[in-house]
């Protein structure tokens, strides 16, 4: 009885992280509030700082947490690589059919039909997410807050660049913030779908498969913005930010004993 009602305590505790996390999630869409006060010129200087970063925590997030939990709970087996690599592919087809890409730049121009398909496939990428968050949950703790926070740094320059798409599309500000929110809400929609079959169906390969997400996104996705600059100054700065970003996720990783 007593292991009976500790389990059951446990699975209460990591409920409750992986709808915290969704709110938290949720919350994050909404910086792209922050274009009522701060001047469009400020975003474009922040905006791609935070795709350094965002680029860093990823792959942090992916190889210092997420494949080594992989194989210390599944074994050092071949599935846990093609989970992997099938996360990576699954990205790079949504990519290329949804024409889903993660960081836009503020001033990016489309037509307003467009806008509606960002929203989807910006839904659908944070249903996948919660997915891979509550699955990290369900099989660490520790793990879920690495994940949740390689995802929720991610998320900010991508918030602030559908944001900005939404608006240059036709979207009223406030429009686009509502919308904005309603698609973060597929995040906890799939942390709970997770925690509601992790009892029926093994979930572990979830993990490896986000790790290939996060890789997928951060590589093809952001770090070929962070590249281009022509100024010596502004690649120190990306650079800076993305060594940020891996140190953020790596030292978690080399304090925690599992």
């Amino acid at each position: 009885t007593s292991i009976l009602i500790k389990n059951k305590k446990k699975h209460m505790n990591t409920l409750s992280w992986i709808i915290l996390s969704g709110i938290l999630m949720s919350i994050i869409s909404l910086v792209g509030g922050l274009t009522f006060i701060v001047k469009e010129s400020t975003f474009k200087k922040l905006l791609l700082p935070l795709v350094a970063l965002a680029a860093g925590s990823l792959i942090g997030g992916a190889l210092f947490h997420m494949l080594p939990e992989s194989i210390e709970h599944i074994g050092n087996e071949k599935i846990v690589y093609i989970w992997f690599v099938i996360g990576f592919v699954t990205f790079l087809i949504l990519e290329q059919f949804l024409h889903w890409h993660h960081c836009h730049s503020i001033s990016d121009h489309k037509k307003e039909p467009l806008t509606y398909l960002i929203l989807i496939a910006d839904g659908l990428h944070n249903f996948i997410g919660g997915l891979a968050v509550g699955a990290s949950f369900m099989i660490d703790i520790r793990l879920g807050i690495a994940t949740w926070t390689a995802a929720a740094l991610h998320e900010i320059p991508q918030e602030l660049g559908d944001f900005g798409i939404l608006v240059h599309g036709g979207w009223k500000s406030s429009q686009a913030l509502a919308y904005n929110f309603i698609s973060s809400l597929t995040f906890l929609l799939g942390g709970l779908l997770v925690y509601t079959i992790a009892e029926n169906i093994e979930i572990a390969f979830l993990v490896p498969f986000a790790a290939g997400n996060f890789l997928y996104i951060a590589s093809a996705d952001l770090i070929p913005q962070i590249k281009h600059s022509d100024k010596i100054k502004a690649n120190l700065i990306h650079l800076l930010w993305f060594i940020i970003g891996l140190t953020i996720l790596l030292i978690p990783s080399l304090l925690l004993v599992h």
